[in-house]
């Protein structure tokens, strides 16, 4: 059943807009060793899956700021900011479709299923190594910006879309997992907010720092170990992170392990 709750304030950032969504993680599970823990491999996973892009392509997957720095500095060829707008457009659906397994059940009074949205990024990822393994993608090292490193590109942006917007989805979007510019922002602002507050207050500011500054260091992790895993796999380093995603879906998001759902009414940024 769907119960109609408020949103513990040290869970949300400064409000700007207010949406609908259904929380799963709220701030106390956030912030639980068990579930702090599963946003950091999260955020291992995407670092991973941003560094292979780049060691493939030569340009990041999960970037959606550089992609669109791309989109203005490429318009004078059309053709290359169309490409790149599809990749900036396969972010942004993959969002979408986390709404489809996440938000819209819970609006209809039904439990969410974070964890189907994370199971189909899995799969992705499967599929996206066995496939750039059996040739699909071209060859590694050759040359940039053709036609199948945007389709690899567009891939693994619906993917990682769909990873962080479940991620959100389900924490009162206070946790993001595939960009790392929101979290390094909190994690200074935590720090300062620490330094100049006493007691619980003190406290709970170190806390949400150091989730802040552990994604921040397990996403560029992420990044160092997907280096030697393309060298000796290939496309393959790719297909090597989607048993890592099940692993998070077992800890914080299959029904026994997710806390009671509630669906409401927050007010919050974007990180």
């Amino acid at each position: 059943m769907v119960h109609m709750t408020s949103v513990p304030q040290e869970a949300l950032m400064p409000s700007q807009t207010s949406q609908s969504t259904a929380v799963i993680h709220d701030s106390s599970a956030v912030l639980s060793l068990r579930h702090a823990s599963t946003f950091l491999l999260l955020a291992f996973i995407a670092g991973a899956v941003n560094a292979g892009a780049l060691i493939v392509c030569e340009r990041f997957v999960s970037h959606v700021t550089g992609t669109a720095t791309r989109i203005g500095v490429d318009a004078p060829n059309w053709v290359l900011m169309a490409e790149y707008a599809a990749v900036l457009t396969s972010f942004v659906a993959g969002a979408f479709g986390s709404v489809l397994a996440v938000q819209l059940p819970a609006s209809r009074g039904k439990r969410p299923l974070p964890g189907l949205a994370l199971g189909v990024v899995a799969v992705i990822l499967l599929g996206t190594g066995v496939a750039g393994h059996a040739g699909f993608f071209g060859s590694l090292g050759g040359e940039i910006e053709q036609g199948t490193d945007f389709e690899l590109l567009g891939i693994l942006a619906f993917a990682m879309g769909l990873m962080n917007a479940t991620i959100a989805s389900t924490t009162a979007l206070s946790v993001r997992t595939t960009h790392m510019t929101g979290p390094a922002t909190d994690f200074g602002v935590q720090l300062g907010v620490a330094l100049f507050s006493t007691g619980p207050a003190r406290a709970d500011a170190l806390r949400l720092a150091a989730l802040r500054g552990g994604k921040v260091v397990t996403f560029i992790l992420g990044g160092l170990a997907m280096t030697p895993l393309i060298g000796e796999l290939g496309y393959l380093a790719f297909a090597v992170a989607s048993p890592l995603v099940l692993i998070a879906v077992a800890r914080s998001f299959a029904p026994s392990a997710e806390p009671a759902v509630v669906s409401q009414s927050i007010t919050a940024t974007s990180l």
